[in-house]
């Protein structure tokens, strides 16, 4: 029986601080919550939706093993095909534990492994923190989360106490490092330089061996400031003082490295609560932003995820177009695709074929096999673009006659 075309092209569902990872050609999104009736809802922690870049159709996976709690504001991250999941917040409050998870896995199923055999002290209960990738180390930064009264230090800014428990809830500027090798938890002793002020809904990004931090909010302050990080001799570069125009304070955006020496900033929440939808480009050669002119201004987006394509295409799935703190029900489910280099000379001409296979449909089969199945993965690609574009201005149409 043919399958329902509406299944075929079906899209992971709407959510906002959730995780997404790039492995390969897939595109991997877990957890995050969405707003029904005013409520917060987290998704369910035993699903795994992959996002196929070849033929730009998404799957859903039931995972197995020993589930994380379903939570919003984890951070995630991959090494060597594994999806690292830590920190959160569910039901219960603030979580500090780990999970991974084997992207590559030779029988398809997806399992969950709890680590607890680890060495060493890991971070207290958080959300709502970022994540540098380096020599097969997770290192992490900031978040907001609690502490004991014991556990206080100078890397904690307090934001509200609950005293019959002696309990501090509050925003972090520490850096904790987990050896994905050994298994071993660690805090870098930092060796010169300002540290940047505790915060949590920053982003961070990699470039060569500088963990690059920009924005993020703290009491009801939100920041525009960059700082990185050098991950080999741990020393804090301060403020880094930028050349020229800026992108304006936010929280709940996002940092991904495109090239070798640019990082790409998109969305957020401004200082005004305004949702964003600018993009920005940084450039570490000339310590200078740029903002790129040719956005829509129709698409913000706040607490959604950005992960690098294998072309150099930022992918931006998720997250909010509204105020979470005011209106919280405009999560999101469509992927931004942005364009940040040339694409190949072979993808455009892929890209062509699919997008008039019906013109070129006799010519088609007299392909090379090897290049016929990747441009019938176009061809499928552009036919699920298609209907998800016609499907969205059918719902537009119908909610107008309804306004109406």
């Amino acid at each position: 029986m043919a399958a329902d075309p509406a299944d075929q092209f079906c899209v992971a569902e709407e959510r906002s601080g959730h995780c997404a990872v790039v492995d390969g050609n897939f595109l991997y999104v877990w957890g995050g919550y969405v707003s029904i009736e005013e409520n917060e809802v987290y998704l369910p922690s035993d699903e795994l939706w992959i996002y196929d870049m070849d033929s730009g159709l998404w799957t859903m996976h039931l995972m197995e093993g020993e589930l994380p709690t379903s939570m919003s504001g984890s951070c995630g991250a991959s090494i060597n095909g594994k999806l690292y999941i830590f920190g959160g917040f569910d039901d219960k409050g603030y979580s500090n534990r780990l999970y991974y998870v084997n992207l590559r896995t030779k029988t398809g199923t997806y399992r969950w492994k709890k680590i607890t055999n680890f060495k060493g002290q890991p971070p207290t209960p958080r959300d709502k923190l970022s994540c540098w990738v380096y020599k097969n180390r997770l290192i992490y930064f900031g978040g907001y989360g609690c502490r004991k009264h014991n556990e206080l230090s100078d890397c904690f800014d307090v934001h509200d106490a609950f005293w019959e428990g002696q309990i501090f809830w509050g925003w972090h500027n520490d850096v904790h490092v987990f050896d994905t090798t050994t298994q071993t938890w660690s805090q870098p002793t930092i060796r010169g330089g300002d540290p940047p002020q505790p915060r949590a809904a920053h982003t961070c990004a990699v470039l060569g061996n500088k963990g690059y931090i920009f924005g993020g909010r703290v009491l009801q302050t939100r920041m525009n400031d960059l700082h990185c990080l050098n991950l080999d001799t741990w020393t804090w570069s301060g403020r880094i003082n930028i050349s020229g125009e800026k992108p304006r304070d936010r929280s709940w955006h996002t940092l991904t490295p495109i090239g070798d020496d640019r990082l790409f900033l998109f969305g957020g929440l401004s200082s005004d609560n305004v949702p964003l939808s600018d993009g920005w480009i940084h450039s570490i050669a000339t310590n200078g932003w740029k903002q790129l002119t040719h956005l829509p201004k129709s698409r913000p987006r706040l607490w959604h995820t950005a992960c690098l394509g294998q072309e150099g295409e930022v992918m931006v799935f998720g997250g909010s177009k509204d105020d979470l703190l005011f209106m919280d029900t405009g999560h999101c489910s469509d992927l931004l695709i942005f364009q940040t280099q040339p694409y190949s000379l072979l993808r455009l001409c892929l890209d062509c074929i699919g997008k008039n296979a019906a013109l070129l449909e006799n010519q088609i089969p007299c392909l090379p096999s090897k290049l016929l199945q990747e441009v019938l993965k176009k061809i499928t690609f552009w036919a699920a673009m298609t209907h998800r574009q016609e499907r969205k201005a059918e719902t537009e149409r119908q909610s107008q006659l309804h306004s109406t």
